[in-house]
Order: C-alpha cells, then structure tokens, then sequence
C-alpha cells in the first residue's frame, strides 16, 4: 500500500553495500587486493584522518576519505592491455627468484597499476591481458562464464584421433578433473606436430598435465585467442591497448 499524498513513506533506505578497505582499493583500481592488504598492515592506508591496519574494515569510497602514503585515492582511469608474452617470463609482479617477470616488458610505458587477467605459466606464451579493472577481469576469468581461449600446442609424438578424444573426454589428475572443449590437429611432422586446443576453462598447467597423462611431452605452447579477441601479429614482447569495442565485446561475454 502506497502512503497517503504528501507523507514520508516509512520505508527505510537501503544503504549502499560497504566493502572490506582492501577490495575497496582494489575495485578502484589504484594496486592489487594483496597489495592493499600488505599497504594497510604496513600502516600506510587512512580513512577519516586515522590510520588503518585491517583490510577488512568496512569502507566506501564514496563516503569515507581514503588516503595511500598521504595521498587522496581516486579510481584511476581503466586500461586494457593485450601483451604478447615471451617464453620463460613469469606472470607476477615480482618473483623472488630474480627471473623476468611481466613487468619488465611494461616499465618506460608509463601505465598505471594493472594486474593479469588470468595467467600464463612460465614456458608458455602469447596473449595475455591485463587491467586495472578488477570487475571486467573477474568476467573473464570467472569459470562459470566459459570463455574460450585458444592455444597452439607442439606435441612431441602424433596423437591420433583416440588421444584427441581422450583429451575431449577429460582425465582426472590431483583429483581434478582436466579435459579440453575441442582439439584437433593443425599440421604434423615425423617425430611431433602441432595441436589446436581450446579450453573453456583453464587450472593450472591444464594442457600439459592433460598431455602428459596421455603420454605425449609438450614442446611448446602458444595461447592465440581469449574469446573473439586474437593474439594477430602483435610482435613478441609487445603490448598495445584494447579497442572499446573488444574491451566490450569481452565484457559482454
């Protein structure tokens, strides 16, 4: 029932959801979530003019004044990348045992803090993507979304058709079950031959371990497409920025 003319409904407002103080900086983009957690024990992190030490503090960008090293935080413009990630750099910020990572590839571009959308273990390649837009990033790693990605695997031996299927099939590895979406054979050589595979969903080291258990080593492995979006000609080691129409389209999906 509607209240009369001209009185107050008694209906209390809903408040807008408050989030923990580090998924706070994350959403806003300035640094990852385990970055905001190590900033705010560290002490380095201010709401309302007091100093913050738990992540979990409730907060909202929108009301409460949130400062990093004594600076005012503001959501920093988005950026989509797509990099064409060389064989034996590591996907992380920094690695503990001094190897190349991602980062290097990216340090006099001037870009602000972003953070890998997925993953790409380190003797693998191609496309990756990387954002400071951590709600289109979970869209796309989010398992329930299925988005395909598309790699080209060089396979040491020639699987025929029953392996393929067996790769359709699925295995169970660890207690995890891996299997691939479709796999099919892009062309073969005497000793090995080179695999289309493509997976809707991707655990770790996925197409090596599904291979391995089937008894073929994997020589190299090459990501060419995430969803529509494919690797082209973008030179090793180089990056360009997304269009809006595939940062779109990527959403969407």
């Amino acid at each position: 029932m509607k209240p009369p003319a001209g009185r107050p409904s008694s209906r209390p407002s809903v408040a807008a959801p408050r989030h923990g103080l580090a998924r706070v900086l994350s959403k806003l983009g300035v640094c990852s979530r385990s970055q905001a957690e190590a900033a705010i024990r560290d002490g380095r992190v201010m709401v309302n003019g007091r100093i913050e030490r738990n992540p979990e503090r409730p907060s909202d960008a929108a009301r409460d004044r949130i400062m990093l090293d004594g600076q005012p935080v503001a959501a920093a413009a988005k950026r989509y990348i797509a990099i064409n990630k060389p064989r034996g750099v590591v996907v992380s910020a920094a690695d503990e045992r001094g190897r190349d990572t991602i980062y290097a590839l990216l340090s006099e571009a001037g870009l602000p803090w972003i953070g890998p959308v997925g993953r790409l273990d380190k003797a693998s390649e191609g496309l990756l993507l990387l954002s400071n837009d951590t709600v289109w990033a979970a869209g796309i790693t989010e398992p329930a979304g299925q988005l395909e990605k598309t790699y080209h695997v060089q396979v040491a031996g020639l699987p025929d058709a029953a392996a393929l299927a067996a790769m359709e099939a699925g295995i169970v590895d660890q207690g995890e079950r891996l299997s691939a979406r479709r796999v099919s054979v892009l062309r073969s050589g005497e000793k090995n031959c080179w695999l289309e595979v493509v997976l809707d969903e991707g655990r770790n080291r996925h197409i090596r371990r599904l291979l391995d258990a089937l008894g073929y080593d994997t020589l190299r492995l090459l990501r060419v497409s995430i969803g529509g979006l494919a690797l082209g000609d973008l030179a090793k080691g180089a990056w360009r920025d997304l269009s809006a129409d595939e940062v779109t389209a990527l959403r969407q999906l």
